[in-house]
């Protein structure tokens, strides 16, 4: 089975892990292309502090956040590079990136685009 170059299943799965829930996608939306303090994460969301910083240390432990301490205010921004990361794995996962899948799998897919799973005959 191949894996995915460069990377172990454990640190794939918590990237994704992170960036499986709704909070945190809104809060990698609101920083994305520049940095914010906190405060400024919490006005732009609506999400309180506590739920904040929890959802912030997750996104801190897959790296997918970079911060930067201006004074007292920690900046919080998108870790571009880790990102880019990110979509070279889904795309190798998606057999997009140009590399050629170890096995092809057909597709088996109903009329309509809808996966077909079983099929029932008499």
């Amino acid at each position: 089975m191949d894996g995915l170059p460069d990377r172990d299943y454990e640190s794939n799965a918590d990237i994704l892990y992170a960036l499986a829930h709704a909070t945190r996608l809104q809060i990698l939306c609101a920083i994305r292309g520049t940095e914010r303090a906190v405060s400024d994460i919490e006005e732009l969301t609506g999400i309180t502090q506590p739920r904040l910083s929890q959802q912030l240390a997750i996104l801190r432990k897959a790296e997918l956040v970079e911060t930067r301490r201006e004074g007292k205010q920690v900046l919080y921004s998108v870790n571009q590079e880790r990102m880019r990361d990110v979509a070279d794995m889904l795309e190798t996962l998606a057999g997009t990136n140009g590399e050629a899948p170890a096995t092809q799998a057909p597709a088996h897919r109903a009329p309509g685009g809808a996966a077909r799973f079983a099929r029932i005959t008499r």
